[in-house]
């Protein structure tokens, strides 16, 4: 029997073992570029990576190019939980939400949680929001629970009025390197460091961070700040729940020897970027901003392309990681 599109996608499917792909990519003389070290990186600007994804989602703005990233919720089940004890909402920042396709299954799953997504085209917030819009109903109204803005994470950081500096300063000075009972319950009820009627300046902090098929398309050499950022405006306990491409995956062996533009690190001919991620360097990465690792493999999928009729092997990283919890 074969898999829907959904059962594919799925985490926990092991098709191939990536040990064994290493083993065939390496030994392949006719891919030796693609591991072979590389002495400097682009020097493209960020206003030109930012300018290249705008124009990337303005040609793939049709409804065909949308697809509802469902498996997600059976991934990372957290953002399936409900509010706080308190009955404050949970509060998620989606990073790079291009047009949409993850933040629709999340707010049509979970009525208790409201949702802030970023993205570095005012063009692609625009269609977001309409696709949005369009799937709202008169029960739910997903508008209010949708609060898209334009921002680059990876330059300018993330605006004070997610987390203002005093409640940046509030997170880490309460911080304990202990797990305590929110592993326990897989996050299902992260404590709430600060209150809405605390709050005047901002939202104080958010519970979780959703990083889809984002952080490859930023240059390496600001990934470091990027996840710094991520981590301060998470309140304690909160999570990053992280899937991007990973080493060895079918579309990096496709790169010609002249896409690359540093190790391991490519680019497309529209000018949009993609680092592919070893296990190692997403642990380096997380660990080294603060977080506590909780999961982290490698998604094997083999699919078909049913009109060429090949056989595809596509390699994926799967990661939650967790901010030190209140002591």
């Amino acid at each position: 029997m074969k898999k829907s599109e959904s059962e594919a996608a799925e985490y926990f499917s092991k098709d191939f073992e990536w040990e064994e792909l290493r083993s065939e990519v390496e030994s392949n003389p006719s891919l030796r570029h693609h591991f072979q070290s590389f002495s400097h990186s682009s020097t493209q600007s960020p206003e030109s990576d930012v300018q290249a994804w705008k124009q990337f989602h303005t040609r793939h703005s049709s409804g065909k190019f949308f697809k509802e990233r469902r498996y997600l919720l059976k991934e990372f089940p957290q953002l399936l939980s409900s509010s706080h004890p308190n009955s404050i909402p949970q509060k998620l920042l989606e990073v790079g939400c291009g047009n949409g396709s993850t933040i629709l299954p999340i707010l049509r799953a979970n009525k208790d949680i409201v949702v802030y997504a970023c993205d570095c085209s005012d063009e692609t917030l625009a269609k977001a929001k309409e696709i949005i819009n369009e799937n709202s109903n008169a029960v739910d109204s997903f508008n209010i629970r949708f609060h898209p803005f334009c921002c680059d994470f990876s330059t300018t950081g993330f605006p004070n009025w997610l987390a203002c500096n005093p409640c940046r300063d509030n997170f880490l000075q309460k911080q304990s390197y202990y797990f305590s009972d929110v592993k326990d319950d897989k996050g299902m009820h992260l404590r709430d460091s600060c209150s809405s009627e605390e709050i005047d300046c901002c939202i104080g902090g958010v519970d979780f961070i959703t990083l889809i098929f984002t952080l490859s398309a930023v240059p390496l050499e600001r990934m470091p700040r990027s996840i710094e950022e991520c981590f301060t405006v998470l309140k304690p306990g909160g999570m990053v729940l992280f899937r991007d491409y990973g080493l060895y995956d079918m579309t990096m062996l496709r790169f010609e020897p002249d896409k690359r533009v540093g190790f391991r690190e490519y680019m497309r001919s529209d000018g949009t970027r993609s680092y592919f991620f070893c296990l190692n360097t997403v642990r380096s990465l997380f660990l080294g901003a603060g977080f506590i690792e909780l999961e982290l493999d490698y998604c094997c999928v083999k699919s078909v392309n049913r009109r060429k009729g090949k056989s595809m092997q596509r390699v994926w990283v799967h990661a939650k990681f967790q901010k030190p919890v209140l002591s």
